[in-house]
Order: C-alpha cells, then sequence, then structure tokens
C-alpha cells in the first residue's frame, strides 16, 4: 500500500525544530513530507479530520484535535529505551462520511497487517467504526472496549451517528464481534431500554461510580480488549473543557492516564483511538490537548513495558485448578510468573476454532477466591453463554 495516497503530511504550522533537544518528538518519525516507512515500527499516529457524525456547530472543532494534540504531545519528554513510533500524518477524508470509514479501515488493516499498532487521534466516537472493521480482514474474533459517558446505541433516527455508531458495529457483517465492554457510563444519561439491550447481548457494562471505587478492578476488563475506543467526553470537564459532549462528573485525568497504561500495557491490544475531542470548546491554555497528549504518553509507556504474556502452556505460568463441584467440575486458573496477572480457561467446542483465542480470560485474584469457594466467577459465566 502506498500510505502517501492518504494522507497530509503534518501541518507545517508545527515547527519541529523549535521544540527542545529532549522533547519527545525527536524520537519519532514524522510524516514532514516523506512518508516514514513502516516497516519494523510498533506503532503509527494516524491524525483524523473528519467531524462529519457530530452536530454540524461541533465538526470545525472536532476536525482540528489531531494537530492541537500534536502540539501538545511533542514537548512531552521520552523515557529510556528506543522508540519506534511513526506519525503518518492526518488522514485525507472522503467525500462522504462512509468513505472515510472506508479509508480508516483500509490503513488500519494495512498497519495491523503490518504488526504496527496505529493510534487514531480526532473526530467524533463514530470514527471508531473506521477502526472496528479494520479487523474484517484478519478473520479473527474482536473484543471492544469502549470509555465514554453514553452507550451510543440512541436511535439512528433521532441522533446523529456518533451517539448510533455502536447499533452499526452490533450490526455489522460479516460479524467478528466477540464481546464488548464500556466503562464509565453515567446512567441519568443513559435510556434504560439501552441498558437492557447490553444484557441482552451479555456486553458488559461498568458505571462511572463502579470504575471510580476502584479502577484496579478494571484492569482484567482492559486486558481482554482487542482495540480500545475512547471518548474524551467520559472525561470531567475540569480537566478535558475540550470534551465534545462533556459532563460535569466523569473520570478524572489520573484515571483516565491510568486506563491508557492498563491498556498498553494489554499484549492483545492491537489498536487504539482518542475521538470527541472539540478543539472549539477546550480552554485558552489547551488543558484538553495536554490531558490526551499525556494518556497517550502513558499509553505508549505501557506498551514498551509489555511481558509478553501469551503463551499459557510455556513454564512462565504457575497452573492453579479449582474444584467447583458442578458444572463444570472445576476451573483452570493461570498465574503469570512474569507480570502475576491471572487467567482462567473457559472451555469451548473445540471445533469453532475462531473462539480459540477468547478461550484464556483475563481475570483477577478475587475471582480466583471466589471458585475456591465453590462459587463460578461471572466473568466465566458471561464467555461461556457466549459458546
Amino acid at each position: 500500500m502506498d500510505l502517501k495516497l492518504f494522507f497530509d503530511s503534518v501541518s507545517a504550522d508545527i515547527d519541529i525544530s523549535k521544540y527542545p533537544s529532549n522533547a519527545l518528538v525527536h524520537s519519532i518519525f514524522i510524516n514532514s513530507g516523506d512518508m516514514p516507512d513502516v516497516d519494523g515500527l510498533d506503532m503509527a499516529i494516524v491524525g483524523l479530520i473528519d467531524g462529519r457524525g457530530a452536530d454540524e456547530k461541533s465538526q470545525s472543532g472536532l476536525s482540528k484535535a489531531a494537530d492541537e494534540v500534536r502540539k501538545s504531545f511533542y514537548e512531552l519528554k521520552k523515557s529510556a529505551g528506543q522508540f519506534k513510533i511513526a506519525d503518518l500524518g492526518n488522514l485525507r477524508k472522503g467525500p462522504d462520511l462512509s468513505d472515510t470509514y472506508l479509508r480508516i479501515q483500509e490503513v488500519g488493516s494495512y498497519l495491523l497487517e503490518q504488526k504496527v499498532l496505529p493510534i487514531f487521534i480526532g473526530g467524533a466516537h463514530n470514527m471508531d467504526l473506521g477502526q472496528y472493521t479494520a479487523y474484517e480482514e484478519l478473520e479473527k474474533l474482536v473484543t471492544i472496549l469502549s470509555v465514554d459517558n453514553k452507550l451510543d446505541i440512541d436511535d439512528p433516527k433521532r441522533s446523529t451517528p456518533s451517539l448510533t455508531h455502536n447499533q452499526t458495529i452490533f450490526k455489522h457483517e460479516p460479524n467478528f464481534l466477540f464481546n464488548y465492554y464500556q466503562l464509565g457510563y453515567q446512567s441519568y444519561l443513559i435510556d434504560s431500554s439501552s441498558s437492557a439491550l447490553m444484557e441482552q447481548m451479555s456486553f458488559e457494562a461498568y458505571r462511572l461510580g463502579t470504575v471510580k471505587e476502584d479502577i484496579k478492578n478494571m484492569e482484567p476488563v482492559i486486558r481482554d480488549a482487542d482495540m480500545l475506543s475512547f471518548d474524551i467526553s467520559a472525561i470531567q470537564a475540569h480537566y478535558c473543557p475540550g470534551g465534545d459532549d462533556v459532563k460535569v462528573y466523569g473520570l478524572t485525568g489520573e484515571e483516565a492516564c491510568q486506563i491508557c497504561w492498563y491498556a498498553g500495557l494489554n499484549d492483545k491490544l492491537s489498536s487504539v483511538g482518542f475521538y470527541g475531542y472539540n478543539v472549539d470548546k477546550d480552554s485558552d491554555d489547551r488543558k484538553t490537548a495536554f490531558v490526551i497528549s499525556t494518556m497517550l504518553w502513558y499509553f505508549i509507556e505501557g506498551y514498551y513495558n509489555r511481558k509478553g504474556d501469551k503463551n499459557f502452556f510455556s513454564n512462565d505460568y504457575l497452573v492453579y485448578e479449582v474444584a467447583i463441584g458442578g458444572n463444570p467440575e472445576s476451573i483452570r486458573f493461570y498465574k503469570s510468573k512474569l507480570s502475576e496477572k491471572w487467567w482462567m480457561e473457559v472451555p469451548h467446542p473445540e471445533d469453532k476454532v475462531g473462539f480459540m483465542r477468547s478461550k484464556m480470560i483475563p481475570c483477577s485474584y478475587m475471582d480466583y477466591e471466589e471458585a475456591l469457594k465453590g462459587e463460578l466467577p461471572e466473568k466465566w459465566i458471561n464467555i461461556y453463554a457466549k459458546f
């Protein structure tokens, strides 16, 4: 694929030479006119400049998000180690919104095939349609983690695509969505029928209060995701006034960074998107851009601290067989000697090869303790129901 056909270079208004020598920008391959070679890269930043899908008055501010985040992100300091990251520039939007989705899909699919993790920045939350469909050619089942203050499954006849895009994802054919998690939704913003629909489909949605009660409990959920779609409006207005649908309540900036750190650590996660930043609504000091750039910094830090927790049949794991005394008779737990993280094995029909990847389900020590009491962990029940 010739990426030059899809991208405009990073804006000349961002003068890289003016950043101090120890700034992170000097450790990134930047498309300043010459497209970086993605061969051997770990990650690639993709700026999205299409604000369509949100209210018309918001589209201009959403289209400027990527460049505004760059200005803040570039000046952060790099940690130890070598980065293999490129900024490919801004993806040219299509004549129609559907054309933009297709371009995101094509570029995302190509990067995934090259084992390069795409980082999408900009646009409304409906841009994650392209992020999701990028997995279509990989012929594998996908688990989505979405962070948002709403469920975004409104009636398409009455709402904008930014509030209905999950309807499209859930109904997409071919269907390669295995599981869907939502973090940080606010109950008073959600219609009861939407919550009921999520339960019907055995998808898991965690209220804002549950997430904030102890964010460490969310780590196994985050560790189960193949892709992260983060709507900035899930963060409090105090931290991110530029969230297009931001509210007084929400995640703190620190909690958002913690989620991104966990996502970076997730060996399974292969793409991330940051959506819903409206530059026109941001504060004069661009507080929102700084929070997003810090979230991105923590994601990258997590990525370069991955432990390689993939081969469950190696000597890197302790295996615990817990008798349940029912159906199933027992559950097998795995604890990594490298990261000290836990997984549990969920049986599945051997002929359904597509489910193999979801056979090992991330869990916590508390799930192990629950099994010791003879109780089936809820995560086990939910996944088994899908099989």
